[in-house]
């Protein structure tokens, strides 16, 4: 039987979420937890790969076991396992060749910036800069659609294609704090936080919006911006077709 878990953590004590040698991984931990729960090696596969740093506020991942699970109980003892900063949220019994990182339509990424220092919020980007907000939300129109986003990701990477369908972009500003919010059917590594760094450079004037359009063109990440912190990088959803959790 495959199974889906939905699961949040705060990616400051990890290597990413994917498991490695010699590097503490979300996934690794959620590994042990479970092997030590159903008492079988069990090895879970990601919806997605998070950098060093970067938290998820919805993750999604699945696994294959013998025979049906008690969902309540289950739930209960591995988050009683696993460390304080992951949580378990839900768990689903999925058809078999349901596929957690395969079957998702869209990933949600939401970036936090603080323009006044907090000692509280120590998930979010510190930067007292005047920024022109308008004018990155304007920059956001030109990220919209399918398109290769080879300009926004870490080179050599082992990914097949580096075209990506945006869905949404946008800024939204509450008091001190701006958050960019970006959605698409896939993300390639580093991508949404040299987007940010990119927008940021428009927004400090030192580019125009439109110059964003011609920074995608040109497929090269040194064209770009630089790379915003990971620390106030959160991926915040993750939608699948409703058929995978009908059975």
């Amino acid at each position: 039987m495959r199974f889906f878990i939905e699961l949040s953590y705060s990616g400051a004590n990890y290597h990413g979420w994917q498991a490695q040698p010699n590097a503490t991984s979300v996934q690794s931990e959620i590994n042990q937890a479970l092997s030590t729960i159903l008492n079988t090696k069990i090895e879970v596969t990601g919806a997605g790969r998070t950098d060093t740093g970067v938290h998820a506020k919805q993750m999604f991942a699945h696994f294959d076991y013998f025979k049906d699970i008690d969902f309540t109980k289950k739930m209960l003892k591995l988050n009683g396992v696993l460390p304080k900063d992951i949580a378990i949220h839900n768990m689903y019994n999925v058809g078999d060749d349901a596929n957690c990182r395969f079957d998702a339509e869209s990933r949600t990424y939401k970036y936090h910036i603080i323009q006044q220092k907090s000692p509280f919020n120590l998930t979010a980007y510190f930067l007292q800069k005047k920024l022109d907000v308008d004018a990155m939300k304007l920059a956001c129109k030109h990220l919209l659609g399918k398109q290769d986003f080879t300009s926004f990701s870490k080179v050599k990477t082992q990914t097949h294609t580096n075209n990506c369908n945006v869905m949404l972009a946008n800024w939204e500003q509450k008091e001190n704090e701006l958050i960019f919010t970006i959605k698409a059917d896939r993300f390639l590594r580093n991508m949404v936080r040299a987007i940010v760094g990119t927008l940021l450079a428009v927004g400090e004037e030192k580019i125009s919006p439109e110059k964003v359009k011609e920074i995608i063109t040109k497929k090269d990440r040194c064209s770009a911006g630089f790379s915003v912190p990971a620390h106030a990088l959160f991926l915040s959803k993750i939608e699948y077709p409703k058929h995978i959790f009908n059975g």
